[in-house]
């Protein structure tokens, strides 16, 4: 029997945890695995003693960023100090671009000279192309979660980068006729940020849908840490909103859904392999909002930005309009068609996704990560 494999793993985020753990289970499968690092509930229940809590990475806006400036510097130290000190044989670092950015430097800075894997590639073909060739020395491969990023990343000089998939693929349904009713999901985000700014606007949103004859309930998914600050928010809502945390409840959930408003991420791709028809939106800060209009407005759903055309209404404000979300949202919920075509797009995406684009093939994140220690 092999020696454990030694691998610090760290998550900023939700989404992140849940590919994190993913990839852990994929490596206990294949042997021995000596756990340490940065994570939330998905990593905990594989028996990963945090190093500090996630949600004190789980931010998003300048704004935010600010106010945290200091606690963000200190555990970048205290997380490479920590890594430096357990001298994993693997060191995987989960989105949370700008942080690990900075952790995978000052290692760097410390003469750390062990594998240094990025999972999740920063969007620089979106906002910041020159950023890939200054991630080249920091990291010893990036691994990427939508097709298209290696041949991006390879053109623009970045680090040796591979199509690894999502954990969402295991999970979708397979395409069906959409329901005639069900229950209307939000997904308001995880950040502070995006919880301060979205809830407003949803509970406005949801007290005119509720009344359409295609919505039987309404529901919002989250994680177990957030669940009683949600379910304290929707107290005082103006219709009765169900708060559920457990995952296998959030995958038969969509299985019952008729229709999802979501803020832009992670949850788009995942409701969309889950063929869960859906209006994305974003209330952006003011920061965010000018940096969005100087790149000239691009799309903001991974949906989207995969197929290459606009197959979901992307709703950006800048001050909360629940109006503007309203009337998408109502014209989907009247048209079983127009739901129909989403899911038509759903099943493109999802085989693209399985099977990658053409000379980028998709592999297996386990195998990316043990290649690493042949290597060595």
């Amino acid at each position: 029997m092999r020696k454990p494999l030694k691998l610090f793993m760290l998550a900023g985020e939700p989404s992140g945890d849940r590919i994190a753990a993913d990839l852990v289970r994929r490596l206990q499968a294949r042997g021995p695995l000596d756990l340490s690092g940065v994570g939330g509930d998905e990593l905990t229940a594989l028996g990963l003693r945090s190093l500090f809590p996630m949600s004190d990475l789980a931010v998003m806006g300048i704004t935010d960023v600010l106010k945290r400036l200091p606690l963000l510097l200190w555990r970048v130290e205290q997380t490479a100090r920590a890594i430096r000190a357990a001298a994993p044989d693997v060191t995987v670092l989960v989105d949370a671009q700008d942080f690990s950015a900075l952790v995978a430097r000052r290692l760097r800075a410390m003469g750390y000279g062990k594998p240094l894997i990025l999972y999740v590639a920063p969007s620089v073909w979106a906002r910041a192309p020159h950023r890939a060739a200054k991630l080249k020395p920091l990291f010893d491969e990036v691994l990427a979660v939508l097709p298209f990023e290696p041949e991006v990343m390879a053109r623009l000089g970045g680090p040796p980068t591979a199509y690894v998939g999502h954990p969402a693929l295991a999970e979708g349904r397979p395409v069906s006729a959409p329901a005639e009713r069900g229950e209307l999901i939000l997904l308001p985000g995880s950040r502070e940020g995006e919880l301060r700014r979205h809830l407003p606007l949803f509970k406005t949103a949801v007290e005119q849908l509720s009344q359409h004859p295609a919505v039987t309930g309404i529901t919002i998914p989250t994680l177990a840490t957030l669940k009683p600050r949600l379910v304290n928010e929707v107290a005082d809502w103006p219709v009765p909103v169900t708060v559920t945390s457990d995952r296998a409840e959030r995958v038969e959930l969509y299985g019952r859904s008729v229709l999802a408003l979501s803020v832009a991420g992670t949850a788009t791709l995942e409701l969309a392999l889950s063929n869960v028809p859906m209006v994305v939106t974003y209330v952006m800060d003011k920061h965010q909002s000018r940096v969005f209009g100087k790149l000239g407005r691009p799309m903001i759903s991974l949906p989207n930005i995969i197929l290459g055309r606009a197959v979901l209404d992307e709703l950006v404000m800048t001050e909360p309009s629940p109006q503007m979300l309203v009337n998408p949202a109502t014209a989907l919920l009247d048209s079983k068609e127009a739901r129909q075509a989403q899911q038509v797009a759903f099943g493109e995406l999802r085989k693209l996704m399985t099977e990658g684009v053409p000379g980028i093939a998709r592999q297996d994140p386990a195998d990316r990560i043990l290649a690493h220690l042949s290597a060595g």
